[in-house]
């Protein structure tokens, strides 16, 4: 479900949604008719308690949902915080290292903050995960180094506690996916069985069709699109701001050859 969704943009998203919620309730309606006009045994107002039920639970699982991608949305604004913070710490004490560590470790860190920046801006986020990686073999080499030399060990040991927060804090990060599949899975199936039984209640009590049941459609779409919003940082209308990265490359700079 991740797979489907993650190859839609927000907009297709949403289209989506609206699509497939309301051949839901067109579905429902036409089953419904169908069975009132060949067995009247079925009640609409039985039915009724029944759908109620259906949209009770389905609005536990917007509220739930919703709950969720907020949560992760402002997990995923303070971890990049304190990446920045971390990378910023450990970019300052490498520069009380000596050369040629000083240097090297000052060109890595800048490339790191590039890549995490461009991947973002080129929407290559899988692609930066990679490089970041082998930047952190690099970095980590580095300080393997340092700490076979012996030599101020004290100022190593603090570049390598820094330079090791910067690790965990990626690691950290990138485990803070989206929501798991299973649950938008669930959530779909549960809007499409509510939205169908609202339109079979419909169609078994020989109702015809309500506008008002497209206002209902936009409606859950707009939670739906909105809850997949949060989930996405890296674009929408709700992004979480790489402003402290981008005011962390402008303090950094090469020393002059």
């Amino acid at each position: 479900m991740n797979t489907l969704l993650d190859s839609l943009p927000l907009w297709g998203v949403f289209i989506a949604t609206v699509v497939l919620i309301l051949l839901s309730l067109e579905g429902g309606h036409r089953l419904g008719d169908s069975r009132r006009r060949r067995s009247g045994e079925e009640k609409a107002p039985a039915v009724g308690a029944i759908v109620g039920a259906r949209l009770s639970l389905l609005a536990f699982m917007l509220t739930f949902t919703f709950g969720l991608a907020a949560s992760r949305f402002d997990a995923r604004r303070q971890l990049l915080i304190d990446e920045a913070n971390a990378i910023e710490t450990a970019y300052l004490r490498s520069e009380l290292l000596q050369e040629p560590h000083r240097t090297e470790l000052r060109r890595l860190f800048l490339e790191y903050v590039n890549v995490r920046l461009e991947g973002v801006r080129l929407e290559m986020v899988d692609q930066a995960v990679r490089r970041s990686g082998e930047l952190h073999r690099r970095l980590w080499k580095q300080a393997v180094a340092l700490g076979g030399e012996n030599a101020r060990p004290v100022v190593a040991g603090l570049f390598i506690q820094s330079l090791n927060d910067v690790i965990d804090l990626h690691s950290r990060r990138v485990m803070a996916a989206g929501i798991p599949g299973i649950i938008w899975t669930v959530l779909y199936f549960v809007a499409i069985v509510s939205m169908a039984g609202m339109g079979y209640q419909s169609g078994l009590s020989g109702s015809s069709r309500s506008l008002a049941n497209i206002g209902l459609v936009l409606s859950y779409s707009a939670v739906l699109y909105l809850i997949a919003d949060l989930d996405r940082p890296e674009e929408g209308m709700l992004t979480v701001s790489r402003q402290v990265l981008v005011d962390l490359r402008n303090t950094m700079h090469l020393p002059e050859p």
